[in-house]
């Protein structure tokens, strides 16, 4: 497994590491305890020493069952966790954005965790005015002194968003949704952030399995998973489902993003889908899920493989700008 570096000072993560919302909760289809241990060991023994979380995957139960995981390693894991989306009671927009309010959920995220400082955590796709007032920022850097935090950053919907926060003075990382069906961040963000020595989180990288090439337009998900819940933007942003480009015009974008991806036929869809996300050096890590060990093996190997042709690359560019772009649901 191949690194690279996060942070000031710099810490070296794992290229490949592994989102677990889909550990948390019933949003990916049911994960039973078990499982969720050994998709962790496996992701280690494969080499990812970088884990995303969120204090709302499942309300806490994503943090704790990584925290359970914790007990039982003795390899040295950077976790990072989110805040700013809880809704349990007394807690929600706006109260969730107050210094007093930031410290309580930094608190309960160390206390699932089972740690004394968080190594990164990161605003949770919050509202944009709430980045424009900048107060947030402040209230990182406050938990900052305070040791209960490493390293913050900011989980963003929009190239807007992530420009805003890049005027932010010690902002350490931006988590966005890079894939081959959303290809704009590379234009104007991803050098951005480069020039600024701000680390790069790419999230969604298989469009919530489209690039894995094996859905079609007739598949169904249970009611309990955001690709059934979520398909349309209903209960949050539409990139975090299908990348906002829909199951039914999606299935069709994969089938002629397969027919552009070179090969062997020893890589699949899905590892070359997050080979190319690799290839760009702004990125630092890549952060799939994982429901099934052979899935997270898979996910790490990626690391080994070689770059695509800059043919392809310049290939899946023409395909995203003639029949992708315009098929994009909302703002990003």
């Amino acid at each position: 497994m191949h690194t690279r570096t996060l942070g000031n000072p710099g810490t070296a993560i794992s290229e490949v590491g592994l989102g677990t919302w889909q550990l948390g909760s019933a949003d990916w289809g049911e994960v039973n305890p078990a499982d969720t241990q050994a998709i962790l060991a496996c992701s280690v023994e494969c080499g990812v020493n970088f884990i995303d979380t969120a204090d709302v995957y499942g309300m806490g139960h994503s943090e704790r069952a990584i925290g359970d995981f914790l007990k039982t390693t003795s390899a040295e894991l950077h976790v990072a966790t989110k805040l700013g989306r809880r809704h349990d009671e007394p807690h929600g927009w706006p109260q969730n954005f107050t210094l007093e309010t930031m410290r309580a959920h930094t608190e309960d995220s160390l206390r699932h965790l089972g740690v004394d400082s968080l190594f990164l955590t990161q605003l949770h796709c919050i509202p944009t005015d709430e980045l424009r007032r900048g107060e947030v920022f402040d209230h990182l850097r406050t938990l900052q002194s305070e040791g209960l935090i490493r390293h913050w950053g900011v989980s963003v919907e929009t190239v807007e968003e992530g420009l805003l926060c890049l005027e932010q003075p010690g902002l350490a990382s931006l988590q966005i949704i890079f894939n081959i069906f959303r290809q704009k961040l590379g234009d104007e963000l991803l050098p951005a952030a480069q020039a600024k020595g701000v680390g790069l989180i790419a999230r969604v990288p298989l469009a919530s399995g489209l690039l894995a090439g094996k859905f079609s337009a007739d598949t169904t998900f249970a009611e309990t998973d955001h690709r059934h819940y979520n398909a349309e933007g209903q209960c949050f942003n539409i990139g975090e489902t299908f990348a906002g480009v829909g199951l039914a015009h999606g299935t069709a974008l994969a089938e002629a993003v397969r027919d552009t991806l070179p090969g062997p036929a020893e890589h699949t869809m899905a590892q070359q889908a997050l080979r190319w996300v690799l290839d760009h050096d702004a990125i630092t890590t890549v952060i799939p899920g994982a429901t099934r060990l052979t899935q997270a093996e898979s996910n790490a190997a990626v690391s080994e493989m070689e770059s695509l042709p800059e043919e392809t690359h310049t290939q899946l560019r023409e395909l995203y700008d003639a029949q992708i772009a315009d098929k994009i649901q909302g703002v990003y």
